[in-house]
């Protein structure tokens, strides 16, 4: 016997909910986004959200890059463990493409951008104008300088 709520009686289940239940997607909101967006497909026909999806159709979803083929075999409408949500869909998604998973790329490995020192104390008004100015190739000379009385 099965858990109340596991088995849709009714026949059919919304779409962004299975994707979610099945644990396709993290959130129920960024299934639903999937949907919106187009990156969700029923039987090669663009998704809506909640349009309802029942055993035997086959769901396409685009996601990192990547494309996952599912043939829905059970439905369900609560979110369940991952040994069971893989029950209840057959995978037909081509394996990834493993050039694509490592080595990262150059652009994620580059060193990240120059940043000021996080120990110097916080920039004045002035001399953030300053930096701003010779970032956009203006010769500006700051108003004035900072003094403090305790350096000489």
């Amino acid at each position: 016997m099965e858990k109340q709520g596991t088995q849709e009686a009714a026949g059919t289940v919304r779409v962004d909910v299975w994707i979610w239940s099945v644990r396709l997607a993290k959130t129920r909101s960024t299934a639903a986004a999937a949907c919106k967006a187009g990156h969700v497909r029923i039987n090669g026909d663009r998704a809506k959200p909640a349009q309802p999806v029942k055993p035997g159709d086959e769901v396409r979803i685009r996601q990192e890059g990547r494309e996952r083929i599912v043939k829905v075999t059970r439905l369900i409408r609560k979110r369940v463990g991952a040994p069971v949500a893989v029950e209840c869909y057959t995978d037909h998604s081509p394996p990834p493409h493993p050039a694509r998973r490592w080595p990262r790329p150059a652009s994620a490995t580059a060193a990240p951008a120059a940043r000021r020192n996080a120990t110097a104390a916080r920039w004045t008004a002035c001399a953030a104008s300053a930096a701003e100015a010779s970032r956009q190739g203006r010769t500006e000379k700051p108003m004035r300088q900072a003094t403090s009385p305790w350096t000489s």
